[in-house]
C-alpha cells in the first residue's frame, strides 16, 4: 500500500525553485510517491494578474491555471529526490480545456496523474477544480534536466 503525504508551505519552497509573484501552490493536500497528487491554491484579488486580467472582471489567467497545474505535478516528481541541480521544464501541453472561471475567493484544488516516465520525460494528466466543478484540464509533459544542459 502507497504512503500518502501531506506538505506544506515551507517544504513547497524548498522543493520548488518558484518564489512570489510566480509559486502557484499553496499546500499539498495528499501525494502518493510516484502515482498523484492533490495541491490547493486559494485565489486572493492581492495576486498581481488581476490588476490587468481583467480590471471590471477578475478572471485568472488560463495560462497561469496550468502553471499552477505544472508546479503541482513538480511537486510529485520532486517529492522522492529532488537533485541539486535540476531544472524542470515545461515541455508540452495537449488538450488544454478551460470549463469555469477561476475568480478572486475561489479555492483552485489541482491534481496530477503521473501517466508514465522516461528518461527524466514525465507525462501528466492534470486537472484544475472549483467547488467540486471541473475548471481546467489538460495532458502535460515536463523535463527534468541539469541546469545548464
Amino acid at each position: 500500500m502507497s504512503e500518502t503525504i501531506a506538505i506544506d508551505i515551507n517544504q513547497i519552497l524548498k522543493l520548488l525553485p518558484h518564489r512570489y509573484p510566480f509559486l502557484l501552490v499553496d499546500r499539498v493536500l495528499e501525494l502518493t510517491p510516484r502515482e498523484s497528487i492533490t495541491a490547493l491554491k486559494n485565489v486572493t484579488m492581492n495576486e498581481p494578474f488581476f490588476q490587468g486580467h481583467f480590471p471590471d472582471f477578475p478572471v485568472m489567467p488560463g495560462v497561469l491555471i496550468i502553471e499552477a497545474l505544472a508546479q503541482t505535478a513538480a511537486l510529485l516528481t520532486f517529492s522522492e529526490a529532488k537533485q541539486e541541480n535540476a531544472v524542470y521544464y515545461f515541455a508540452g501541453i495537449d488538450g488544454a480545456r478551460f470549463k469555469k472561471p477561476v475568480l478572486p475567493g475561489d479555492q483552485l484544488i489541482m491534481t496530477a496523474k503521473l501517466e508514465r516516465e522516461r528518461a527524466g520525460i514525465y507525462k501528466f494528466q492534470v486537472q484544475a477544480m472549483v467547488d467540486g466543478e471541473l475548471a481546467a484540464e489538460a495532458n502535460i509533459t515536463c523535463a527534468v534536466r541539469s541546469k545548464g544542459a
